[in-house]
Order: structure tokens, then C-alpha cells, then sequence
């Protein structure tokens, strides 16, 4: 079953870690790696370089303090003249997670709100997809800016929601991709059973730690294969019919 990974850090391994991801990877079809700021876009385009395999996604993560103007001018500069490099604009979107901790003040959180409108036509402009970090109650106002500058590529990686924001994400042709969590976690497994599977991705997330049998383990994208055994369990679909479905999914969004 060939497959792609259309939400990795790989920017985040060592040398070696991606050397061994990479060490038999006939069944791998692509990578779709992210960015996290400036000098991860950097690394990013360098392994995009070196592998034919990895595809870079350039952006910045809102899961940490917002960059001063003069740093986003530098990083919106930077991704212009590499958007031909450029798979996707992405990871980006809001702080949910550091504003429910309390780590992101209301008024960075604004800041986050201008960053991203940015970068959402940035990826009109450039006819690029992009790769959204938006869950609970920061889908609606992504959804809403999506919806203001008629952008339908639109990738929602590792989603979580409520039942409105999920049929309104249907409706709009967006996509979302589920992680190895979808093994474990019910809330996932609801989802999926919710979603098209033709709006479908399968992802890592690497090198972020997974629990269940992924305990202790580095991610790798071959966890990808027990995300599509539980796909095909849910869709009751064989396995062979569900990998071949997600994949064309991404092969078409990111235009592989």
C-alpha cells in the first residue's frame, strides 16, 4: 500500500532519525513536512532539497509567542521567493491550546487573528493549500476567514470540533487528516465515521510521542498503516480500498 504523510515535522528529527524514516520507504508516495517559523522553513527546503520524497510547507506555528512585525515581514518576504519550492502554506492557524493555558494574552491571540488572515491570502494569491492548526472554537473563525477570501484548499490537520463546525467543513470541501490517535481515541474514531473519506488524509505529526501501542516509540509513518486498518474498520471497506482512497485524497490536494 503506497501512502503519504501529509503532516510531518521532519525538520524536528536528527539527521539520522529522517535518514531511517527514509531507509525502505518504497511504499512511502511523499511527505508533506511543516513549518514552525523562519529557520524551520529553512531546514524544511533543504530536505525538500536532498529527498525527492519530501514535499515543504512553509509557515509558522501558532502554539507559541507570535513573531514581532519585523520577524513576520522577514518570514512573508522569504516564503514569496520560495513559493515555487513550496508545497503548501502551512502549518499555521490560532493558539487554542496556549490561550486555554493562559500562555498567549488576548491581544496576541489577535496578532495570531491578523497573522493568519496573511497568510490566508498569501495562499489565494500563491494558488497554494493550506495546512491549518485549528481546533474547538478557533475552527469557526478560521472557517469564517476561509470563507471571506473563497479559499477551499483548505487542510485541517488533527481536528477536533463540534458537530456544526464539522458539517460546515464538509460542505466547504475542506479536508482534515487523522493522526495514529484514531487507534485509541474514540473521539477520533467518531470523526472519521462523520467525515467523507473523500476528504480524508492520513498524517503523523511526527515527532510528536503517541500513546496506546505507539507507547515509548519514536513516529515513524509506518504507524500510518494501523491509522488506515482502523479507517477501513470504521468505513467497512477493506484496507487495500481505504489506502488507495486517502491517497489519491492527497496526491490530488497537494497536486503529487
Amino acid at each position: 500500500m503506497k501512502m503519504i504523510d501529509a503532516h510531518i515535522h521532519l525538520d524536528q528529527y536528527k539527521d539520522k532519525e529522517v535518514e531511517l524514516i527514509l531507509e525502505n520507504s518504497n511504499w512511502l508516495e511523499a511527505l508533506l513536512t511543516v513549518s514552525t517559523n523562519l529557520e524551520s522553513c529553512k531546514r524544511n527546503l533543504q530536505l525538500s532539497k536532498k529527498y525527492q520524497l519530501i514535499k515543504a510547507a512553509f509557515g509558522f506555528h501558532p502554539e507559541q509567542c507570535p513573531p514581532a512585525e519585523e520577524e513576520f515581514c522577514k518570514l512573508m518576504q522569504w516564503m514569496g521567493q520560495h513559493q515555487s519550492e513550496m508545497a503548501a502554506v502551512g502549518e499555521v492557524g490560532l493558539p487554542y491550546y496556549l490561550r486555554m493555558s493562559k500562555k498567549v494574552s488576548p491581544s496576541q491571540n489577535d496578532q495570531f487573528v491578523e497573522y493568519l488572515e496573511t497568510f490566508i491570502t498569501k495562499a489565494k494569491k500563491w494558488d497554494k493549500p493550506i495546512i491549518l492548526h485549528a481546533v474547538y472554537d478557533d475552527a469557526p473563525i478560521v472557517c469564517d476567514l476561509l470563507e471571506k477570501y473563497s479559499v477551499s484548499k483548505a487542510h485541517f490537520h488533527w481536528f477536533k470540533g463540534d458537530e456544526n463546525t464539522i458539517s460546515r467543513m464538509i460542505e466547504n470541501g475542506y479536508y482534515i487528516s487523522v493522526t495514529p490517535e484514531i487507534v485509541y481515541k474514540e473521539k477520533i474514531q467518531k470523526l472519521v465515521q462523520r467525515y467523507p473519506l473523500e476528504q480524508i488524509m492520513i498524517e503523523t505529526d511526527g515527532p510528536w510521542p503517541f500513546e496506546g501501542p505507539f507507547t515509548g516509540k519514536m513516529t515513524h509513518p509506518k504507524m500510518m498503516m494501523e491509522s488506515i486498518s482502523m479507517l477501513a474498520k470504521i468505513k467497512t471497506l477493506s484496507e487495500i480500498k481505504v489506502a488507495e482512497r486517502v491517497l489519491a485524497n492527497t496526491k490530488r490536494f497537494y497536486r503529487i
